[in-house]
């Protein structure tokens, strides 16, 4: 069984050297159509590894209550130091918010109107699981229903909206990769289907010699297992060089912003999808075209 492999696969290798720039062709087609979607892929990791990293994460700003009462602050505070959901807090008095105002320079106007303090007590939380929507959601409304708060005010609408754009751009890529694999799919069965009719009548000598299907189809689907082996190692090479390429510029970016980001590629999970999927695509394309073809083929 292993010499018959072997077999196979010298003579994919034998027409592959037969024809170099056929087979460059097709390496190349392949790793172009799968690099779109992986370079996609990237843009979006980066964008949310840039997104974690940004310094302005949401905050809770939590009010309480005018006539709430020294215990019942209290107790509030006592609940956020025991709570799993908040990272930080800090406590701003209504006489430190009310100075605040006043030393404001566009509140002083407003402030110097005013009779008394309008400001209440509050506390300016820092939650645990700032890059999570529903996670800060929840928080909000079980701050709110606190003894003594006024009011729990969640500064995340760019959060959402944040997440909201990455959620559609990973749908996106997910969509396009699934249309482009299916035209990788009929693109390498074509391919195949030309080499069995070029093939056809080197087919139907080796089935009058006994030759089995099994036999007839495996130099096939080692060639377009290799044609995805290819394609996948192809389309790994380009997105490290777009990658590369466009690093330069976000470099000079992200130096007027006093930042050291630069894009990143997970190199080894990229390598084993693109690689291991690009073959798999090959070798179904390919199974798929000589099963075809081979039962429209009759033996003498």
């Amino acid at each position: 069984m292993i010499a018959q492999h072997k077999l196979a696969l010298a003579q994919v290798l034998t027409r592959a050297r037969r024809a170099p720039l056929a087979w460059l062709m097709m390496v190349a087609v392949i790793g172009v159509t799968l690099a779109l979607p992986a370079m996609l892929y990237v843009a979006l990791e980066n964008a949310q590894r840039l997104a974690g990293g940004l310094a302005t994460a949401p905050q809770i700003s939590l009010f309480m209550a005018m006539d709430a009462s020294q215990e019942q602050v209290a107790d509030v505070e006592a609940r956020l130091k025991n709570h799993a959901g908040v990272a930080s807090w800090r406590f701003v008095s209504r006489d430190e918010a009310w100075k605040n105002m006043q030393a404001d320079a566009d509140l002083a106007d407003v402030a110097a109107g005013l009779e008394k303090n309008p400001l209440p007590d509050a506390f300016i939380i820092d939650p645990r699981e700032h890059d999570n929507p529903a996670a800060l959601d929840t928080l909000q409304q079980e701050l709110q229903q606190w003894p003594g708060v006024e009011r729990a005010q969640l500064d995340a609408v760019w959060v959402k909206r944040l997440h909201g754009l990455l959620a559609l751009g990973n749908k996106l890529v997910i969509l396009i990769a699934a249309l482009l694999g299916f035209a990788l799919l009929i693109i390498t069965g074509n391919s195949i289907r030309l080499q069995i009719a070029n093939q056809h009548e080197e087919i139907q000598l080796s089935r009058l010699i006994g030759a089995t299907d099994r036999f007839i189809r495996r130099p096939f689907l080692y060639a377009g297992t290799l044609y995805g082996i290819g394609g996948g190692i192809a389309a790994l090479l380009t997105v490290l060089a777009a990658t590369w390429f466009f690093n330069e510029s976000v470099t000079e970016i992200t130096a007027l912003y006093a930042s050291d980001f630069r894009l990143t590629v997970p190199l080894a999970d990229m390598a084993l999808t693109l690689i291991t999927g690009s073959a798999l695509l090959g070798w179904l394309a390919s199974r798929f075209a000589v099963n075809r073809a081979l039962s429209g083929i009759e033996s003498y």
